[in-house]
């Protein structure tokens, strides 16, 4: 989406460039060589911001500073949501997991696994894990999880098929977004009593 916004901006640029010039009588036949640099120039930067926001591996997730793959303990191990985020259906926000959650079956579960050792040093120094966020509202914008878990919206609905994702490939959450959802579901569109409260 930023890449083709750039080239929309780059194109409206040349264009009125190019009126400008046509209105102000400058011939342009002498200065095709100048014309035909600056589209190639921006023909290049416009391949490279599509090869640096679109390169495959682009959206694999944020790292976090334990891996952590939703997709073995949700797939695999068969283990829900709610038991590592436990408040999603009584707060308004779901909840990281603390420490103790991970050591609950990890004192047990590959217990002498480097990145395990590392969470039972975030254990004995009682510091939170350094969780990354990879899911953004704006700041002005009040989600409530109980909400939507009182309605059985599925968490997959917002947050994708994290069942089958190493790395969550969290996203950023902008208005059309909700407002699409609450016009299929008819539920409330009224901003300052649904978001913004």
């Amino acid at each position: 989406m930023e890449v083709l916004l750039a080239i929309l901006i780059l194109a409206v640029l040349g264009a009125l460039s190019l009126a400008l010039a046509r209105r102000s009588g400058i011939s342009l036949a002498g200065n095709l060589g100048a014309i035909a640099m600056v589209v190639l120039c921006v023909l290049a930067v416009a391949g490279f911001l599509w090869l640096f926001y679109r390169t495959p591996g682009t959206d694999m997730g944020v790292a976090q500073p334990i891996p952590f793959s939703h997709r073995v303990h949700v797939n695999v191990k068969n283990i829900q949501c709610e038991y590592c985020h436990p408040y999603v259906g009584q707060s308004l926000e779901p909840g990281l997991p603390p420490v103790e959650k991970c050591l609950h079956c990890h004192k047990h579960i590959i217990a002498r696994h480097p990145q395990i050792l590392k969470e039972h040093q975030y254990y004995d120094t009682k510091t939170p894990t350094p969780w990354k966020k990879a899911n953004h509202l704006p700041e002005h914008v009040v989600f409530n999880h109980q909400r939507h878990i009182r309605k059985e919206v599925a968490c997959r609905e917002c947050h994708g098929e994290v069942e089958s994702m190493d790395r969550i490939r969290g996203k950023f959450f902008y208005m059309h977004f909700c407002i699409e959802c609450h016009r299929a579901k008819q539920a409330n569109i009224d901003c300052w009593l649904s978001c913004h409260n």
